[in-house]
């Protein structure tokens, strides 16, 4: 079994990006906008801070009250739409429930949705036209081909339905010639699908939900969800069980997290080529 080692790999894109971003002699900023006091997002937040300056990104941070109103929330993105030095905008999920977390997704503008979620960057991309793909898909994609794993005829098998990670990814596979399957909370007979499924993708954030009786011998398992236990950060996979059956295996940590935050600044560098 091999590690699909997104850590390592994300760490090597950094450099790169780095030594591009160093092409350009204006300031790049990245406005991240997050609203309230979620611990997840903290860390998240808190590792984008980080990167940030790794690669030599201005980050702008927005640390709004849990009780701040839509209207503020679309009045900050128009303004930071209208900056121009900012080149990324981010807003962290989940948001505290009087937020149409959509409605502000749609509100960024296309050039700036480093994350992929508008209804523009999504239409892009089902008219396999992408301009801004969502970071997570499009880090899992990048990570499976940087170990030469040839997508064309696999069989997928999804096991989430969101847009920021189901959706989009179901339709980059899609455009590398697999044959996928979504699955979700309503899915019946949900072993029936892993078992025949090449490669597994699990986002659910449910500790140790893929087990090797669900998985068939040599399939790669790419783990997407983050749950806490104890204490430590665990994901999907079990991997007493998974990691005997399994040819390549994505884990929580240090598997397609680093590269989802790596692909943010891919986002941004798209941005910045296509300016030029």
């Amino acid at each position: 079994m091999t590690i699909l080692d997104g850590k390592k790999y994300s760490e090597e894109l950094i450099q790169e990006y780095k030594e591009r971003l160093a092409k350009y002699p204006e300031e790049i900023g990245f406005a991240i906008i997050w609203v309230g006091n979620n611990s997840a997002s903290e860390i998240y937040v808190s590792s984008k801070l980080k990167k940030c300056k790794e690669v030599g990104i201005t980050p702008y941070l927005y640390h709004l009250d849990e009780d701040t109103e839509e209207k503020e929330i679309l009045k900050l993105i128009d303004k930071l739409n209208k900056d121009p030095k900012i080149k990324g905008i981010l807003l962290q999920s989940p948001t505290p429930k009087q937020i149409d977390i959509l409605k502000c997704f749609n509100a960024i503008s296309e050039e700036k949705d480093v994350d992929g979620f508008a209804k523009g960057s999504l239409g892009n991309l089902v008219q396999n036209i992408p301009y801004h793909v969502s970071c997570t898909p499009r880090g899992i994609i990048k990570l499976l081909k940087h170990y030469n794993i040839d997508l064309v005829g696999k069989n997928v098998c999804i096991i989430n339905s969101t847009i920021i990670v189901g959706k989009p990814l179901f339709h980059l596979f899609i455009g590398e010639g697999a044959t996928v399957t979504m699955c979700h909370s309503k899915t019946k007979n949900l072993d029936f699908h892993t078992k025949n499924a090449d490669i597994v993708v699990s986002a659910v954030g449910n500790p140790g939900f893929i087990t090797g009786d669900m998985i068939k011998d040599g399939a790669i398992a790419i783990d997407v969800g983050i749950s806490r236990v104890d204490g430590k950060v665990v994901g999907d996979v079990d991997k007493e069980s998974v990691y005997e059956k399994a040819s390549y295996v994505a884990p929580v940590p240090g598997g397609v997290g680093p590269m989802t935050i790596a692909m943010i600044f891919e986002n941004i560098l798209d941005t910045l080529e296509k300016e030029r």
